[in-house]
C-alpha cells in the first residue's frame, strides 16, 4: 500500500483518538510563543518602565525620535531635556528610550 493511503484511513470503529494527543501540538506551540516572545517582551517593558521611573535631574537620555539630551526638569507626565546650550524641549516621559550611555558610539 501506499504510504499516504494508510495516513488518510480512518480508524477503527471501537478506535478513539486521544485528546491529549490532539492537543499537544497546540499546548507546544503556545509554550514556545510564551517563553521566546511574550515573556521577554514583558521582561524588557517592565525593565523601561523602571528606567522611565527612576530618571532624575543630570541624566543624559535618548528620546524615541533619536533625540539626545540632558534633562534638566521633571514632571509627572513630562521631561524638559536640554538638546543644546540654552535649548530645551519639553517630552513626554514615555518618548524616553534609553540613557545615552547605551549607545556606543556618541560624541
Amino acid at each position: 500500500m501506499n504510504l499516504l493511503t494508510i495516513f488518510l484511513q480512518t480508524p477503527a470503529a471501537g478506535d478513539q483518538p486521544n485528546a491529549l494527543t490532539s492537543l499537544l501540538p497546540l499546548l507546544l506551540i503556545i509554550v514556545v510563543f510564551y517563553f521566546f516572545m511574550i515573556r521577554p517582551q514583558v521582561k524588557k517593558q517592565k525593565e523601561l518602565k523602571t528606567y522611565r521611573s527612576g530618571i532624575q535631574k543630570g541624566d543624559k537620555i535618548v528620546t524615541t525620535g533619536g533625540i539626545y539630551g540632558k534633562v534638566t526638569d521633571i514632571k509627572d507626565q513630562t521631561i524638559t531635556v536640554e538638546i543644546a546650550e540654552n535649548i530645551r524641549i519639553k517630552i513626554d516621559k514615555n518618548a524616553v528610550l534609553k540613557d545615552s550611555s547605551d549607545v556606543g558610539t556618541q560624541k
